[in-house]
């Protein structure tokens, strides 16, 4: 398993978030950078920097040269942090593709959010579009990536289909969008949506009152625990949401700004917390 996405000192955001749950699973990690930052960037100040491309090239030929594209089931993406570690990215997924056609390329385009708007740099929602969501075997965009990724507004379930045939029909096999709202969404709770081959399940939550960051980073490393079982795709997706939102709920009881990964129940394999989990006619 090869993670390549943001590194912080202090919180729970990309790796951060990510190689602990799967640790915690069973899977062996390894954990590549693009940035060191003491915090994630919505704190007053955050110290560190994106990291150069030519160290993030230099790390990925080192686990190259330990034969792990050979060995890895999956490479998942997250927060780049600028195009041009994207476009190594995107160059270590095609050499670990021709080397391992089985491994699993898992892309969380990590790019905004409606309440924040596009985060990243210029070129990098052109480069997840064009390069990284064609040649991923899943997808995991939140509701507003989805729309940038598709280029036009998903507010229903017709909606939501429209953009992830649209995206499919560029190179990604399955898709699969958090934090969905859409107007037959009952009101106080959220949804995360899979579409696949015939397929589109829809899993519901409660909304709560937190809105810490990190929650896609770490639904994204839950998912690839559950698929690393061999289950499917919606059933992974289900279980993912509510281990985060078992989290969300520690979280809230704690008070803590961080999410709460470590501590209190496990996260993995206990069916409780969605309000419905519902599969249609895709």
């Amino acid at each position: 398993m090869i993670s390549i996405q943001s590194q912080v000192a202090y919180g729970c955001v990309g790796n951060s978030a990510a190689v602990f749950p799967m640790q915690a699973a069973g899977l062996t990690v390894t954990a590549v950078p693009t940035t060191l930052l003491s915090n994630h960037p919505h704190y007053p100040t955050a110290r560190g920097r994106v990291l150069d491309p030519d160290l993030v090239a230099d790390l990925l030929r080192g686990i190259e040269e330990r034969g792990l594209l050979e060995t890895a089931s999956f490479i998942v993406t997250g927060f780049l942090g600028s195009p041009e570690i994207g476009a190594v990215v995107a160059e270590f997924v095609v050499r670990a593709r021709q080397r391992n056609p089985a491994i699993r390329y898992v892309c969380d385009p990590v790019m905004g959010d409606d309440d924040l708007g596009v985060f990243v740099a210029n070129g990098l929602p052109e480069l997840f579009r064009d390069r990284l969501v064609p040649m991923a075997s899943h997808i995991t965009p939140n509701q507003y990536e989805l729309e940038l990724l598709a280029g036009k507004r998903c507010r229903s379930a017709d909606d939501l289909k429209d953009a992830a045939w649209k995206l499919r029909a560029r190179g990604t096999d399955e898709v699969v969008v958090t934090g969905c709202v859409l107007d037959d969404t009952p009101k106080g709770d959220i949804e995360t949506i899979v579409h696949a081959p015939n397929d589109l399940h829809r899993t519901v939550s409660p909304r709560l009152s937190i809105r810490p960051c990190g929650t896609g980073d770490l639904f994204t490393a839950l998912l690839i625990v559950e698929l690393s079982k061999a289950r499917r795709l919606s059933d992974a997706s289900a279980r993912a949401t509510r281990g985060v939102l078992r989290v969300l709920e520690r979280t809230r009881t704690s008070g803590a700004m961080e999410l709460q990964i470590v501590g209190g129940a496990s996260i993995h394999d206990r069916k409780r917390g969605s309000r419905r989990d519902e599969t249609v006619n895709a």
